[in-house]
């Protein structure tokens, strides 16, 4: 295509219409930096590494509700939900301890993968150790490393978590007593290395 301009003013009027086809040809992403250029949690979860393991989207469902009381409460039950990587060749025995004192055993096997959510025994907590809307300070181990993962506490308020929500009841019944262990060893991991190094950047 050809453009003529006879006079100045012409000219200066040919510039502009064509920046404005170009800002409205490119959008906002012109101006504005991509969200999905930048790593970030994806979810409600987050992300954390410890050792040889890596945490993705991770965080703790409950009602928040401990027995028939209806008033919120850090001793109510929890599952603990995200994806689980393990990094390395060989087995992890992984634990997570809440402040409730309650913990949580499971092995991922090497390069392997568990997915919470899918695993056959629940990741469930006895005491989450802190009420819904909260982050608690849970210890979690892979067997050689251990640190402190602040992750959040969240209610049934998002629909996607309400299945995952113990009963208050469990908190009478569940094996994951105040100092016990709750062993769950997963038989959906996958042993593909590949899985292994998930492209959510990790947050400490």
């Amino acid at each position: 295509m050809r453009f003529t301009a006879s006079t100045p003013a012409k000219r200066v009027a040919l510039v502009a219409a064509i920046g404005v086809g170009l800002l409205t040809a490119t959008g906002c992403g012109y101006i504005n930096p991509q969200q999905t250029a930048s790593p970030y949690a994806a979810s409600d979860g987050i992300d954390a590494n410890v050792g040889s393991l890596q945490l993705r989207n991770a965080l703790i469902a409950s009602a928040g509700n401990a027995g028939s009381s209806p008033t919120p409460s850090a001793g109510a039950p929890g599952r603990m939900l995200g994806s689980l990587y393990n990094t390395s060749s060989n087995d992890l025995s992984v634990t997570m301890t809440t402040p409730g004192q309650s913990t949580v055993s499971l092995t991922v096997p090497s390069n392997g993968t568990v997915r919470l959510e899918d695993n056959p025994t629940p990741a469930d907590f006895a005491n989450v150790g802190g009420v819904p809307g909260s982050l608690v300070s849970v210890k979690v181990s892979d067997g050689t490393s251990t640190q402190d993962v602040q992750i959040p506490v969240l209610d049934g308020t998002l629909e996607q978590y309400r299945q995952f929500l113990p009963s208050p009841s469990a908190k009478a019944t569940s094996s994951a007593t105040a100092g016990a262990t709750n062993t769950a060893t997963s038989s959906t991991a996958t042993s593909s290395a590949s899985t292994a190094t998930p492209s959510a950047t990790a947050s400490h």
